[in-house]
């Protein structure tokens, strides 16, 4: 269904918004143009924001497919093994980020996905409440967002969240952190029993984990790059160590956890209000911004 008025391409018919067409021609990407035949066989060239696929338009669930909520990233940075500095020739390029769709998106019938995902260039974005909230549940993946030292793209706002990223650390970062790496570790002590093998690159970050948790404790800061431990990180995802040295560094390292724990001068949680506060500032100026 045609979104604008489109004139016709061998005629000086104006071909009206919302009539329905098929398409004869897809181009390689989306910065380039469609080609649309009517049903009186006229002929259009259209971009992919100037219609919306017809099961779309009438369904709810799938109607902000033809919005490209991607102008709305706020920030975008890389994650993953080359923020950490673990990564090789093959490491894929990791992108994450926040976006931050215009008010009237959240009050519409359709509202707005908790995340956008790109999975042909390892991209995801998280709507802001969504990626606020995942902070303060203290989710590793979500926290090395506003740690990594490889930054794409800012915007003032998420310069700001970038300056306040302390208040998400709290004593909760143990029970996520560590608790995560028992049950992980118990599922591969499983797989070694019944296959007689792991996956070691699993076991290298789930031991990255431990570190990285730890010196959120102990220093008030999460070092996404891990350069001191790297050699024997890498041995670890190659196979190159023994299970069972592997076993017993992760056990030292929950005994330093549990050391960093009762000695952390964090706080017992986040700064939920704080959080909040900046939420509610983000959706403000998103108003703003559609009366400006």
């Amino acid at each position: 269904m045609t979104l604008i008025e489109v004139r016709a391409l061998s005629s000086s018919t104006m071909i009206p918004r919302g009539c329905v067409g098929e398409i004869i021609i897809v181009p390689q990407d989306n910065s380039h143009s469609y080609l649309v035949r009517f049903a009186d066989d006229n002929k259009a060239s259209l971009k992919r924001k100037e219609f919306a696929i017809k099961k779309h338009f009438h369904d709810l669930e799938n109607s902000m497919d033809d919005m490209n909520l991607d102008e709305f990233v706020i920030y975008r940075c890389v994650v993953g093994s080359r923020a950490y500095g673990l990564d090789n020739e093959k490491s894929d390029i990791d992108l994450r980020g926040i976006y931050l769709p215009p008010a009237e998106f959240h009050w519409s019938l359709y509202g707005v996905p908790e995340q956008i995902e790109h999975k042909e260039t390892e991209e995801c974005y998280w709507e802001m409440q969504k990626f606020l909230t995942l902070c303060l549940k203290a989710n590793p993946n979500v926290l090395e967002c506003l740690y990594t030292p490889l930054i794409e793209y800012a915007t003032p706002l998420a310069n700001e969240l970038l300056e306040s990223r302390s208040m998400f650390l709290s004593k909760l970062v143990y029970q996520t952190y560590n608790g995560y790496v028992l049950s992980q570790f118990k599922k591969l002590e499983q797989d070694l029993r019944a296959r007689g093998e792991i996956k070691w690159k699993h076991a290298m970050h789930l031991i990255r984990l431990l570190l990285q948790g730890i010196n959120i404790l102990r220093e008030g800061f999460l070092p996404v790059r891990v350069d001191e431990h790297k050699e024997k990180l890498l041995a670890i995802r190659k196979g190159e160590t023994e299970w069972q040295e592997v076993n017993e560094w992760r056990l030292n390292l929950h005994k330093d956890f549990d050391e960093a724990f009762a000695k952390t001068t964090l706080h017992e949680r986040p700064d939920y209000e704080k959080a909040n506060a900046f939420l509610i500032k983000a959706r403000r100026e998103m108003v703003n911004e559609k009366n400006d």
